[in-house]
């Protein structure tokens, strides 16, 4: 079969072994794939995040000298399936998987792994049981967000953000798009979006941010209403604790503790804003850690690729929750399938452009340029050559 592979870094269309299902396997005819900022990175940090892993005891992580077929946003049609499965669609039903792969007795990452051949290709293997139907009304153009957007909403989840809670997104590329929309479907009133591009602003608008910063002339963080009730000076937290026992302490026999307490189980206390870090740069945590508001709760969803550093005296001066968010469970992956076939939320602002497996280096070196493109989708069946 037709695949881009990836050796050296160097992207080029070549024919590959046909793929065979094996037990518990499903074969999938891939009728789009996106092209993940985590595919960007791989391309050129492999050998980096392949050490990473195998700290982690995952020595199967893609390696530069390896050929590696890549992709793990992709949608595609049921071709066959293996020894053991249920078969509980039909051939040619539209379906998506969580982009992991069970063979040879271990588990690897569909599309990162020598093992386990990705969506840049006519053909992909899924887990059966992993593999979700796509409802009818749903295109393949939409269900190929369902990965990126459940990574989104797996770090939306893991700030645990409330209605009321104000969230400032910082970075507008695909990730923090996906991690906007994702809080206005869960139900975030106040969404500050941040970014230098104006396209990426504008596609933040799109997906629903209330309010949209240009840092390099207004701040994320005050550039909202509620920003006035979030404490940013040193002192000002031992000082509305002053003011909270001279009130309490004048009640006589008050149990004034319990009362603390049931005002902590209720929300009453002070916090802060909740901050998504969607940037994935070095310096972009002291940033955040610097900059935010005493009692942040800060989610990191941008990957990093470099050694980095902050000031831990100064998070633990303001009491900032510091969070790291990676992928998602399979609850969460088919609520997002869900919410994209309700029309909860709008994928349209994602996808920017199109190619088929001819234009897949093109369309790495389009993405270099935030001006120009968001998410790019790869059809293998295109003849494109241009994004």
């Amino acid at each position: 079969m037709r695949a881009v592979t990836c050796h050296q870094s160097e992207l080029k269309v070549a024919e590959v072994p046909d793929l065979v299902p094996g037990r518990g396997q499903v074969l999938l005819d891939v009728e789009r794939c996106g092209i993940c900022g985590s595919d960007l990175h791989a391309r050129t940090h492999a050998d980096v995040t392949a050490d990473g892993a195998a700290e982690l005891g995952y020595d199967d992580f893609m390696r530069a000298a390896q050929t590696v077929v890549m992709g793990h946003e992709f949608v595609g049609t049921v071709a066959g399936y293996g020894a053991g499965c249920r078969e509980p669609w039909p051939i040619g039903t539209r379906v998506v998987a969580l982009p992991v792969l069970k063979t040879e007795g271990a588990v690897h990452l569909t599309g990162l792994s020598e093992k386990a051949p990705g969506g840049y290709a006519e053909q992909v293997l899924t887990v059966e049981s992993m593999t979700m139907r796509v409802p009818d009304s749903l295109g393949a153009e939409q269900a190929a967000l369902t990965e990126p957007l459940a990574v989104a909403l797996h770090a939306v989840r893991k700030g645990r953000v409330g209605a009321k809670d104000t969230a400032v997104v910082i970075g507008c590329g695909p990730i923090g798009l996906a991690v906007i929309s994702m809080l206005k479907a869960s139900g975030v009133r106040h969404v500050i979006a941040s970014d230098f591009s104006p396209t990426r602003r504008e596609l933040a608008g799109r997906c629903g941010a209330d309010v949209v910063v240009d840092p390099a002339h207004d701040s994320p963080w005050s550039s909202f209403e509620e920003s006035s009730r979030y404490l940013t000076e040193a002192i000002a937290l031992a000082e509305l604790g002053i003011d909270a026992m001279d009130k309490l302490r004048r009640v006589p026999m008050l149990p004034w503790w319990h009362v603390m307490r049931a005002a902590e189980k209720a929300g009453a206390t002070p916090r802060g804003p909740v901050v998504f870090e969607c940037v994935g740069l070095p310096g972009m945590i002291e940033h955040v850690v610097s900059n935010a508001p005493l009692l942040s709760r800060v989610v990191v969803v941008g990957v990093c690729m470099d050694e980095d550093r902050f000031r831990p005296s100064m998070a633990i001066n303001k009491e900032l929750e510091l969070r790291f968010a990676f992928a998602y469970d399979p609850s969460e992956f088919h609520q997002t399938l869900s919410w994209i076939a309700d029309g909860k939320v709008d994928v349209a602002p994602f996808v920017t452009g199109e190619v088929g497996l001819g234009g897949v280096a093109g369309a790495f070196g389009a993405l270099a340029d935030p001006e120009r493109h968001a998410k790019i989708l790869i059809d293998p069946r295109s003849d494109a050559t241009v994004v």
